[in-house]
Order: C-alpha cells, then sequence, then structure tokens
C-alpha cells in the first residue's frame, strides 16, 4: 500500500483549495445564467467543469493553470452562445428545445409525452406536488425547457 507522503497531502490541499476558488471565481464572473435552472447546454457546462477541476485537483500531470484556462474558456463559449441564443433564433431554436405540452383540457398528448420520455404518474405526482388532487382541476401540463413540469390551475366555471 502507497500512502501519500504529508507534501503530497498538502500538495493536494492547496490545489483543492485553489481550484475552489477559482470555480466560484469563474461562476460568479460568468453571472447567474451559469447556476441557474439548466437546459442541455447548461448540464453539459456543468459536468464539464466537474470534470475540468477533478482532473486539476487529482492528476498530477494537470496544472492548475492549464485547468483554470479550460474552465474559462467553456465559460467564455456558454457565454457566447447564450449571447448568440438571443440574437438568432434560428440559433436558438437549434439549442433550445421548445416546451411540450403533455396534458391540455382533460385530453393526454401520448407522442409528445412518448418523444418526451414522461409518464403519466410523472404527470399525476407533479399535480399532487402543486396540491391538486386530480386532472380535472388543472387545465394544462407543460414539460419546460429546464424539464420542470408547469401545472396550470383550470379556470372556475
Amino acid at each position: 500500500m502507497n500512502l501519500l507522503a504529508i507534501s503530497d497531502v498538502l500538495g493536494l490541499i492547496a490545489t483543492t483549495v485553489l481550484t475552489y476558488f477559482t470555480i466560484i471565481t469563474l461562476i460568479r464572473l460568468s453571472g447567474k445564467r451559469s447556476t441557474s435552472q439548466m437546459n442541455n447546454f447548461d448540464w453539459v457546462v456543468t459536468v464539464t467543469l466537474g470534470s475540468i477541476s477533478a482532473s486539476m485537483i487529482l492528476l498530477e500531470d494537470v496544472t492548475w493553470a492549464e485547468g483554470a484556462l479550460a474552465m474559462a474558456t467553456l465559460l467564455l463559449l456558454q457565454f457566447l452562445l447564450t449571447k448568440a441564443v438571443r440574437r438568432f433564433p434560428s440559433i436558438a431554436r437549434m439549442v433550445k428545445p421548445q416546451p411540450a405540452t403533455l396534458f391540455e383540457n382533460g385530453v393526454w398528448h401520448e407522442a409528445e409525452m412518448a418523444e418526451e420520455r414522461v409518464t403519466r404518474s410523472e404527470v399525476l405526482a407533479a399535480a399532487r406536488s402543486r396540491g391538486y388532487r386530480d386532472l380535472e382541476e388543472v387545465d394544462k401540463v407543460v414539460l419546460e425547457t429546464d424539464a420542470s413540469l408547469s401545472v396550470i390551475k383550470a379556470k372556475a366555471s
């Protein structure tokens, strides 16, 4: 069994602390978007940041500077993509999913549910979690672009 030397342990701790503050600084500089409810591309960035930070901490051949540059580049790409999405609707359509109506006016939208891989029990659970006993109280259930389910109350007759 190979035990770490004290210098290795201290180096690992120092790299972890430095990486932690690097992530916080870069996320803060990149804005609230980096930590908002995630779409697919935000999720990819988050997972990749985790992978880069793990490499920075655990791999000796990855320096802090290389990891910080990779993180900054990734966040810059995310920033540029979000700017392009706001400016060019065609890019927005390619990048961002559209909301999907799963239930409306008492009708299940089975094709959309199948495409989105959402079950009736998940829709019912979303309605219950918002205080509805059954779907007669609900006008519409929409799968949002961040994968959350919006439940819209039926208008009182």
